[in-house]
């Protein structure tokens, strides 16, 4: 496989983590060279008390995806079981679907890097090495196609909503999508909504900082308060959303949040938690038996377009009463953006606002839980990268921007976190071509889904993978290993999340303050046990043991 990493090799720096290609190439967006590139620094673990212990080990095939000779046929890759729908049923019956990545992983280790999975009406082939990976996204075509979340496509249907662009294909979807990367995709753009994130991420760490001294412990002048931190975290993931998508703060860090807020909160896990059971099934037959499952997801949706309606309206009419002859400069949010473009009508700018809303808080707030676990529970780890962060904080003198371009390790931490706990726990696309995958025929228009699980903990894949190094991804680090498609927890060019410049920037934000703020400790070090409900997440959220920092930078 040709690799392209010597081509690309004087791309590494940090500034040059995007690559916004021209309108005449083959996608209009900006992608990641680190998700494209990145690789393990082989680098060693000098704390294995301190590891994570899964590690996945899948059987070695040493025959290349290009290798000599006529390709097998596609019905000779290894398959989980050939009756999707008893597969179903077996998966109902023992409860497979909170423990998907559990499952892939342990096909992994039985079948080899590729195989079959027939469940219901979806069939799919499986892999997990970059070298398929590379070869499945080099055949991914001008309009790059995944999997349709056809119970979200449905719900959109039977409401008359318009879908965005997460649920869109083809030219439609390209249109759509090229202007929302100039809001929130492109450099310029992050500039704008940078200092928001930044004001929310600071403030939430001043009201936890008052929480920790009101109702912690004190000893010599620190504080300290053990608490589960995800309700926190999850109301600061829709503040600093809303923030940005509305240009306005909606005040849930005082006392009293507000119900409508709580209730957008406890939509969207509805949402997520029904989803997976809805995609193996025909929704359309759920929908006219008027199953509980459907009805269930259908009223979570129908929530979370309700409180998006409002802020949406609110926010038009803020942007109306505007006076035309002294217009605002502050930034009106990326709503606020798209309006003032007018080039996506009402209905669409609804559509894929909502659809921001809804992917922008779990998704965000889930990865923080683990984050901070994970630092918690490897305390040399937390110390360097708050080294590098009050050495980056004083020098940028208040600048996030700078601030973060010189603490590499928080976008490292991150990247560290996802390998272990993807959100998403697969990439998935549609070849337009036939291709070849461990030497196996695969033919267009397949479903292939990368496996980023089993991909994240793979001794195969990445030096000591049990360990949690966020310097493993650094650039000289990458510099000296073998090639990409490592980091693919935001999906991959054109058809990645539409949201991940803002979820990236939001999560590191928080970490450079809690680690400027609190040192964290936890009480055991054991990892987290997890279950999928369309995102990945702890079965219980980790506690987390805040102490304020005697000298607070």
């Amino acid at each position: 496989m040709e690799c392209p990493h010597n081509s690309l090799k004087q791309m590494r720096t940090d500034a040059q983590d995007t690559l916004l290609f021209s309108s005449s190439q083959c996608s209009v967006c900006e992608i990641s060279i680190g998700s494209m590139f990145s690789s393990c620094a082989g680098s060693v673990c000098a704390r294995p008390h301190l590891c994570v212990r899964a590690s996945v080990c899948v059987r070695p095939l040493h025959q290349s995806s290009r290798s000599a000779g006529a390709a097998r046929l596609f019905q000779e890759i290894p398959d989980t079981g050939s009756n999707g729908w008893m597969n179903l049923l077996r998966f109902w019956r023992d409860g497979r679907f909170s423990r998907m990545h559990k499952h892939m992983e342990e096909s992994f280790r039985r079948l080899g890097p590729i195989y079959r999975e027939h469940l219901g009406s979806q069939s799919s082939v499986n892999i997990m090495l970059p070298m398929d990976t590379g070869e499945l996204f080099r055949s991914e075509g001008l309009h790059p196609r995944r999997m349709t979340l056809q119970p979200w496509a449905t719900h959109r249907e039977t409401r008359r909503h318009s879908k965005g662009v997460f649920l869109k294909n083809g030219t439609e979807w390209r249109a759509d999508r090229l202007l929302l990367n100039r809001e929130v995709m492109v450099s310029s753009s992050v500039h704008r909504f940078l200092p928001l994130l930044d004001e929310v991420a600071q403030d939430f760490c001043r009201s936890l900082r008052r929480r920790v001294q009101a109702d912690g412990f004190e000893k010599a002048g620190q504080h300290t308060l053990t608490l589960d931190p995800s309700p926190d975290l999850f109301r600061f993931a829709l503040e600093a959303s809303c923030h940005v998508l509305y240009g306005e703060r909606i005040g849930l860090f005082s006392s009293c949040p507000s119900d409508e807020s709580e209730r957008f909160i406890s939509a969207v896990e509805r949402m997520l938690a029904t989803t997976p059971p809805l995609l193996y099934l025909p929704p359309r037959l759920l929908l006219r038996l008027r199953a509980s499952l459907w009805t269930t997801h259908a009223t979570a949706w129908d929530d979370i377009f309700s409180h998006a309606e409002q802020r949406i309206q609110r926010s038009y009419q803020r942007l109306q009463a505007r006076p035309s002859a002294a217009p605002d400069c502050s930034f009106p949010g990326v709503l606020g953006k798209l309006m003032e473009a007018g080039q996506l009508s009402l209905e669409l700018i609804r559509a894929n606002i909502t659809e921001l809303m809804a992917g922008g808080v779990d998704t965000t707030a889930v990865p923080l839980q683990f984050a901070l676990f994970e630092l918690a529970r490897n305390p040399d780890v937390q110390e360097c990268v708050r080294a590098q962060v009050l050495s980056s904080w004083q020098q940028a003198s208040g600048d996030p921007l700078k601030a973060l371009q010189g603490a590499p390790l928080l976008k490292g931490t991150i990247k560290e976190t996802l390998r272990l706990y993807p959100v998403g726990i697969t990439v998935q696309r549609y070849p337009v071509r036939d291709i070849v995958l461990q030497n196996y025929h695969v033919p267009a228009g397949t479903l292939v889904q990368v496996c980023l699980y089993p991909l994240g903990r793979s001794a195969e894949v990445f030096s000591r993978p049990e360990c949690f190094d966020p310097s493993r991804w650094s650039a000289d680090a990458d510099a000296g290993s073998a090639g990409g498609f490592r980091s693919l927890a935001f999906g991959f060019g054109s058809r990645q999340c539409v949201g991940r410049r803002i979820a990236e920037n939001e999560m590191q934000l928080l970490l450079m303050h809690i680690l400027r703020t609190f040192k964290l400790t936890v009480s055991s070090t054991e990892e987290l046990s997890t279950k999928y409900t369309l995102i990945l997440q702890p079965e219980c959220p980790p506690r987390i043991t805040f102490s304020t920092l005697t000298h607070q930078h």
